[in-house]
This record gives C-alpha cells, structure tokens and sequence, in this order.
C-alpha cells in the first residue's frame, strides 16, 4: 500500500512539474512575440515588465531576466538625449543582469547581454565613461568567449564594440569588415539551445556590412 502511495505521489509531482513547465513555456513564448513586435521605448518598457512578472513567477529561470534586462537596454540606446533617463533604465536592466548572473553563471549569453549593458553605460558620456566602461565591457565578452567560443551574439558584441573603439580613437572601422563577412558565413551553423534562448544579432550585422566601405 505505502509502495502505491509512493507511486501515486511521484506521479503527481512529474506532472505538477511538466504543467508548469508548460506554463512558463507559453508565457515566455507569448513575451518574445510581444518583444518582437516592439519599435518604441514603450513598447519595450510594457514587454520587459512582462517578463519581470515571468521571472517574479519563475524564481529559478535566467531567460525572463535576461529579456527583462535586454528591454531596458535597449530602452536606454533608444533614449535619444536624457543622459539620466539613460542611466535609469540601465540602473533596471543590471539589477536583472546581477540575478540573472546568479542563477546562470556559465551561459554565454548571460555574459555577452553583461557586455552590451556596459556599453549602454558607456555612451551615456564615452569621454569620461570610456576608461571604466570598456574595460568592464571587454571582460564581460571575454568571459562570454571564453565559454562558448563559437557563440555568434558574443563574437558580434565583440566586433561591434571593436568597431566602436576605432571609431573612438581614430582609426578606420572598415579594417573590421571582413572579420564581419566571415561572421555571417558562419552564423547559421551555431545551433540555438532552445527556442526561449536568444537569436538575435544575425539582422544587424547585415546591417552593419551593409555599412563597409
């Protein structure tokens, strides 16, 4: 009897587990929908509160505090003047980023998003920021590299802020193309882990060839 209770009980539990599973599957994949669709800081503003009550609900899961934080990044490229409201979002999105790094300190990407908030602190004011920020940037995708070689989003983040520090300094950006060539050959043969696990990045490096000179 205590063996079909037992049974009974380890049941329950598998598919009290997969349902909820399944309900943070769908949640997420209705965000990344909504994300998709954003093209104002309003936009991203209500998609990452979405994702902030994912992760609310999820205390175990890095991916809605990865969008979270991803929102309220590019929240603040997106701010076009007001060097404080910058600053706020990017205040939102590291406190997302610490968690985030908490719960996932061996995903690339984890690092790689770690970068890209850096480098929204930097353009806040690259003359004084420059120093501090693109070193925390540059050992932020180190790490990311460092785990995961062949991660695109990593090696895009590099070669962007690359690109940037050139630009900065006087030197020709264009010596970074062909590096951007090569990338895109080689971006679809990184497989994603998942479907909830980031992809961007491959639409702006077009871009960015596009720009070669």
């Amino acid at each position: 009897m205590k063996r079909i209770l037992l049974t009974i009980i380890v049941l329950i539990s598998a598919l009290y587990g997969r349902s909820q599973k399944t309900e943070f599957t769908n949640a997420m994949s209705e965000a990344l929908g909504q994300f998709a669709q954003c093209k104002t800081i309003e936009d991203f503003q209500s998609t990452g509160n979405q994702f902030a009550r994912i992760a609310g609900a999820e205390k175990s899961e890095w991916l809605p505090l990865y969008y979270h934080a991803e929102c309220y990044i590019i929240m603040s490229f997106m701010e076009p003047s007001d060097a404080a409201k910058k600053d706020s979002y990017v205040d939102i999105a590291e406190q997302s980023v610490n968690k985030m790094l908490e719960l996932a300190p061996k995903e690339s990407e984890a690092y790689t998003l770690q970068s890209m908030m850096y480098s929204a602190r930097l353009v806040v004011d690259p003359m004084s920021r420059g120093q501090k920020f693109g070193m925390l940037s540059a050992q932020a995708i180190g790490t990311a590299l460092g785990l995961e070689p062949d991660n695109p989003r990593a090696k895009f983040t590099k070669l962007r802020n690359d690109m940037g520090a050139a630009q900065f300094f006087g030197k020709d950006p264009n010596d970074y193309c062909p590096q951007a060539r090569e990338l895109l050959k080689s971006w679809d043969n990184y497989k994603v882990k998942s479907p909830l696990y980031p992809s961007w990045g491959k639409d702006q490096l077009e871009e960015l060839i596009k720009e070669c000179k």
